[in-house]
């Protein structure tokens, strides 16, 4: 079983930066990260596997950065230029087979974190 730890969270005004980080207890081959706002579907936001390729929701792509630090099985998402409608909780997710490009459905991954909150003011 792979636990995931995410970190970075928590309020920041409309137009400014976030990094969230996500610690793996142990190696996977596909990461992503999953947003959920209140009354909304959880819905993916970037995907990366362990070769680099990546692949972006529509809404965040040019502002968000998916990457990874393969030696310490850690995930990371640069958000910049963050709008209010980016406010959510933030979920880690890995599994440990390999698709190309990486997938934004949950049902492609096994393992969660327990999710950073990300709030926006205007």
């Amino acid at each position: 079983q792979v636990q995931l730890v995410e970190s970075g969270g928590g309020s920041v005004q409309h137009g400014g930066s976030l990094r969230l980080s996500c610690a793996a207890s142990a190696y996977t081959k596909t990461m992503a990260w999953f947003r959920q706002a209140p009354g909304k579907e959880r819905e993916g936001v970037a995907a990366i596997a362990k070769g680099g390729s990546t692949q972006y929701a529509d809404v965040v792509k040019g502002r968000f950065t998916i990457s990874q630090d393969n030696g310490k099985n850690t995930l990371f998402l640069q958000m910049n230029s963050l709008e209010t409608g980016d406010a959510g909780m933030y979920y880690c997710a890995a599994d440990d087979s390999q698709w190309i490009p990486p997938p934004l459905g949950q049902g492609w991954y096994h393992y969660w974190g327990q999710g950073a909150q990300v709030a926006v003011s205007s």
